[in-house]
């Protein structure tokens, strides 16, 4: 027999998402929430994710709004050395359970259901205990796993492994006893590039390295994402970016002038990437990475065998002293769009490009303070997650095409100018900066015509 709750918001997930979410919905409105996560803590992926990964981006721009994470520092050894610091998987982790523990539930107006699967219609179960629940949901269901991705650690290769071959997640590599032969990466992505990046770390000599890489992607340049101190950076790369949308005549061209900027990175400069992950590295991890000489371009890995690697357009050889590191696993989903706010249900979505906290975060401003789900779906369109170089501008474009009307509501914009999460938040303590002055006045002088000419650009593309 199910046991009945009743609450405002039923959550499904206590990930990055549904902290971000829950924590701005709690601190702008009366509400309860039941949070639901088959995990036995909070955090989401990171709960399971490989032991050396970091964030792409500083840590003053993730978490939750109302909670910090990180110090603040700015790091002084390693491949992100004068940047401000990247938290690792345990203080994430660590962060979430602190606000679910010392935040969340003591203020009485949230419970938390670890261990248990929704399972549909407001009704969820332990995975441990047996028991089941059945949830009077007074406003709405909040869905957060409608976008949630692969990952190595908990899903399978996406290719044929022969009995015998040594193939490991990108996490196990961390166990392993012996000393291989030969470290041969698979995939192309942030898992693959931070593998590759923790194996040249710890000593092994990129002779020693094997890099199937099926596409090439853009890199979004570390140097251009930094708060504080180093936050006229960050302005001047909107600038840049706006300059380029607005002068550029193909979309080629944008990812070539902005590269010539040392905005976006490549790790071959002479391979034309055709991936965009929007994933963010320093130049000094491109230097690093590009001490692997022996890389793979013959398509995706259909089976791996005792003696061979078989790809789309060929093979190539192996051996029984090789280990394979499986990063192929696409992180980010691109199921349907559907609006993000229904009767009855929120599915979070992303609506704008980058700093994934702060949208989710702006998702529970926007439902605590505007009663019309057709006004918040106007200001918070969903669109789908960025893969390919097109991608990036047509993100862009919904970006600039909905802050303006979220910034008509007052609520939503004083949140926006006051949370940590909004990278710019920062920018009105630095208003008589030189170098926050030019890039206004270039953002001025180009965000229009930007607009204009991005939809140019992507018809021309779609023709």
């Amino acid at each position: 027999m199910d046991n009945d709750l009743t609450t405002d918001y039923l959550v499904v997930g206590a990930g990055a998402a549904a902290m971000a979410f829950t924590d701005t919905l709690l601190g702008h409105s009366d509400a309860t929430a039941t949070i639901v996560d088959r995990r036995h803590t909070p955090g989401g992926h990171w709960v399971d994710a490989y032991p050396y990964v970091r964030l792409h981006q500083p840590s003053s721009f993730y978490g939750v709004s109302s909670v910090p994470l990180g110090q603040d520092a700015v790091d002084v050894t390693g491949t992100n050395a004068g940047y401000y610091e990247l938290s690792s998987a345990d203080e994430i982790r660590a962060h979430f359970a602190q606000v679910m523990y010392r935040h969340f539930l003591p203020t009485g107006r949230v419970r938390y259901f670890p261990c248990c699967e929704y399972v549909g219609e407001h009704r969820f179960a332990s995975r441990i205990a047996g028991a089941s629940w059945r949830v009077n949901v007074r406003r709405k269901l909040v869905d957060t796993s409608y976008l949630e991705g692969a990952i190595p650690a908990t899903s399978a290769p996406p290719f044929e492994v022969a009995g015998g071959v040594r193939c490991l997640a990108a996490g196990d590599i961390t166990r392993i006893g012996d000393s291989p032969e030969r470290f041969v990466v698979i995939g192309a992505g942030k898992t693959a590039l931070d593998t590759c990046a923790w194996l040249l770390e710890q000593g092994v000599p990129a002779s020693k390295i094997s890099w199937v890489r099926p596409r090439e992607a853009w890199w979004m340049n570390r140097g251009f994402q930094q708060p504080h101190a180093q936050l006229p950076e960050l302005y001047r790369g909107i600038a840049m970016q706006l300059e380029a949308m607005a002068q550029c005549a193909s979309v080629e061209d944008v990812f070539a002038h902005l590269e010539s900027q040392r905005f976006f990175l490549r790790i071959d400069t002479d391979v034309t990437p055709t991936m965009f992950r929007g994933a963010v590295v320093s130049e000094s991890e491109i230097e690093l990475l590009r001490r692997i000489g022996h890389v793979i371009r013959m398509g995706h890995v259909r089976r791996i065998e005792a003696d061979k690697i078989i790809l789309d357009k060929g093979c190539v050889p192996a051996s029984e002293r090789t280990v394979h590191i499986h990063c192929a696993s696409r992180g980010l989903p691109r199921p349907p769009l559907r609006p993000i706010f229904e009767p009855g249900r929120i599915t979070i979505q992303p609506f704008m490009i980058g700093f994934a906290c702060y949208q989710f975060a702006t998702l529970g401003i926007v439902e605590a303070t505007i009663a019309s789900d057709a006004e918040k779906n106007r200001l918070c369109p969903p669109i789908a997650y960025w893969d390919v170089n097109t991608d990036y501008l047509s993100a862009y474009l919904a970006s600039l095409a909905h802050e303006r009307a979220r910034a008509a509501h007052p609520a939503v914009a004083g949140w926006a100018k006051a949370t940590r999460l909004n990278p710019v938040s920062g920018l009105a303590l630095m208003r008589d900066d030189p170098a926050v002055i030019e890039a206004r006045d270039r953002i001025k002088g180009y965000a229009g015509a930007a607009a204009a000419n991005l939809q140019k650009l992507l018809r021309q593309n779609a023709a």
